[in-house]
């Protein structure tokens, strides 16, 4: 090796140890990567919320239309499906129930849903999520 060559791969060395050349990419990579995972976790809290809440909507409507006074039971629980098809989808609609109770007197229609709670996107764990709506059942008299 020559003598000006020498220098220069002790000055590499030594930038190798004691550098932090580099170092920003690095950096950058794993906060890029921590502050997605981040977001991406805010945004599926935030559809899962969304879909509870639409849920809940489907079923107190389904209900307040299950205790018209013109109307069956069961015309609740097609209208929660319906309202649940247009607005979160058809995976949604499998189990809609309804029931007739009485309280104090008076019928209280409840239309029960049970869906997936969404984990990642839409796809979720099936029957996790559990609403109910209720309604005061109407009469003609």
């Amino acid at each position: 090796m020559s003598p000006a060559s020498e220098p220069e791969i002790g000055g590499w060395k030594r930038r190798l140890v004691r550098g932090e050349d580099g170092s920003a990419v690095a950096e950058f990579v794993f906060v890029g990567a921590i502050l997605t995972v981040l977001m991406m976790s805010v945004v599926q809290l935030a559809l899962a919320l969304h879909v509870r809440n639409t849920l809940i909507d489907a079923a107190a409507e389904g209900a307040r239309f299950g205790a018209l006074a013109d109307t069956e039971l069961l015309d609740g629980a097609d209208r929660a499906r319906q309202l649940i098809a247009v607005a979160v989808g058809e995976g949604y609609t499998g189990d809609v129930s309804t029931t007739l109770a009485e309280q104090r007197g008076v019928g209280i229609v409840t239309v029960t849903v049970r869906a997936p709670l969404p984990v990642v996107g839409l796809i979720g764990l099936p029957g996790v999520l559990e609403v109910e709506g209720h309604a005061v059942l109407e009469t003609l008299e």
